[in-house]
């Protein structure tokens, strides 16, 4: 007893029989990154500044809606790039429609901004006094001039999350709603493709091809105010040499009302049941409006992933909502090119398989050679398990290094590696097998160690990996009387 007794009688002393625990920290927060209609609670402005959500509403309350994204209509019936265009109103979206739950807005700046690599990567500072965040995603990066520009964003986030330690990047092809040509110009091998990214800390990165064709946008709800006033009287051209071959008179001052300023919804319903040309030239601007990038979507999935069945499922062999399919279809052969690669830089594949519908096909890192940080579902349980236990025991430091701390440390991280083991994140018959846990003079540490005041802990642990390949063997045999 610390205090020393004096007078006589009988003292109550209590004392702890279990030692600390170690708690899951959550593993699906992620940090969107990208430009807002506005950044503002209150007096204060909000850009630059890592601010918590958990809804579209909430969202909505300090930054605002969706962009007006303007379309080109040319007199050809082509459609030319979008006017105004930002990705990060509509990733959330897909991210909430996927699971997403709470997360982390950073706003680069408003829409009237034009996309640029600087603004988007220096949040990535502010981003490292927060220890929440476990994934990064900035969508807005497929905005920029080109895939190398879009490179250096993913470079930055990776070197931030080499550095953190606590958080992985979700990337997304630039380009990546256009098929692979397998020339200087292929979104992915070219000379300014995904491959040519730097090789710094792959293990903490994840990319995903094709894009994503949607179902965000209602069919008839926007796609009519979306064509540029400039390219109205092009739409208006084009629309009258097509009813003009479809032999449909008549319709000249209904079409002509498309040049107005505004044009009113009776006038877009009339065209729309009198002219086939122009629902086909509505549904083109509505696809092109759909059009995102799957990183959004991916960061809802792996949280759905994780709420359900545990960061150590890999995120893979699931649909994704709110998308209607991939932008471009890939076969075996194509998407082996890309799981595969002699780099060892492995894109995930989202296709379209019979009888299955839209799924995503694939669950490495980019460090796909790597026997160590080769799978998604890897990467991220090393992560909750080694920040889990970072934080638990932040209550020892300064603590007695002693025989008795040694005890109680490799008590706590030996039942919380248990509860693991039970849950299913580590593979083994029995603990033993699952995972190690060793501290202690002599074992972990030395003399001068110990003198230097150092507490080295090792923590081995068998880390489930997904069945990427099963093979079945079939064989016949001789029949038996």
């Amino acid at each position: 007893m610390a205090t020393q007794l004096k007078t006589p009688g009988v003292y109550v002393v209590e004392e702890n029989a279990f030692p600390n625990s170690v708690v899951e920290v959550a593993t699906a927060v992620p940090a969107f990154i990208g430009y807002t209609e506005k950044a503002q609670s209150g007096q204060q402005n909000l850009t630059g500044v890592p601010t918590p959500i958990s809804s579209l509403a909430e969202y909505e309350l300090y930054f605002g809606g969706a962009p007006d994204t303007r379309i080109t209509f040319n007199e050809d019936g082509t459609l030319g790039a979008p006017v105004g265009q930002f990705f990060l109103y509509l990733s959330l979206r897909l991210f909430f429609d996927n699971g997403g739950g709470p997360c982390y807005i950073v706003s680069a700046g408003d829409y009237s901004a034009a996309a640029n690599a600087e603004q988007l990567t220096a949040p990535l500072l502010a981003l490292e006094k927060f220890l929440d965040p476990t994934m990064v995603v900035i969508p807005d990066a497929m905005l920029l001039a080109d895939g190398a520009a879009a490179n250096s964003v993913a470079e930055a986030v990776l070197a931030h999350c080499g550095k953190m330690q606590s958080r992985i990047g979700i990337f997304d092809v630039f380009d990546g709603f256009k098929p692979r040509t397998n020339g200087p110009d292929d979104v992915i091998s070219g000379d300014k493709g995904f491959w040519s990214l730097s090789s710094g800390f792959l293990n903490y990165g994840v990319a995903y091809y094709p894009w994503l064709n949607t179902s965000l946008l209602a069919d008839g709800a926007i796609d009519y105010t979306r064509v540029s006033d400039e390219s109205k009287p092009a739409l208006a051209t084009w629309l009258k040499r097509q009813a003009s071959a479809a032999g449909l008179t008549g319709l000249e001052d209904l079409i002509g009302k498309i040049s107005q300023p505004s044009m009113v919804p009776d006038t877009h319903r009339a065209l729309a049941a009198a002219l086939p040309a122009y629902r086909a030239a509505m549904n083109a601007i509505r696809q092109a409006l759909n059009l995102l990038p799957p990183s959004g979507a991916m960061a809802g999935v792996y949280t759905r992933i994780d709420n359900n069945m545990g960061v150590y499922r890999a995120p893979a062999n699931t649909g994704i909502n709110s998308a209607v399919s991939p932008a471009v279809n890939i076969d075996n052969v194509q998407q082996g090119e890309l799981n595969v690669p002699l780099n060892g830089m492995a894109i995930n594949a989202i296709r379209v398989l019979p009888g299955r519908g839209m799924v995503v096909w694939g669950a490495r890192t980019l460090d796909g050679n790597s026997d160590d940080w080769r799978y998604v579902n890897v990467r991220r349980t090393a992560i909750m398990l080694e920040q889990s236990i970072k934080t638990a025991l932040q209550a020892y430091v300064f603590a007695p290094n002693d025989v008795h701390t040694w005890a109680t440390v490799n008590s706590m991280i030996r039942n919380f590696l248990t509860v693991q083991w039970q849950q299913g994140a580590l593979m083994g018959a029995k603990p033993e097998d699952a995972f190690s846990v060793a501290v202690g003079l002599g074992s972990t540490m030395s003399g001068n160690e110990l003198l230097d005041g150092y507490m080295n802990v090792s923590v081995k642990v068998a880390l489930v990996r997904p069945a990427e390949f099963i093979v079945m063997t079939f064989q016949q045999q001789m029949a038996v009387s």
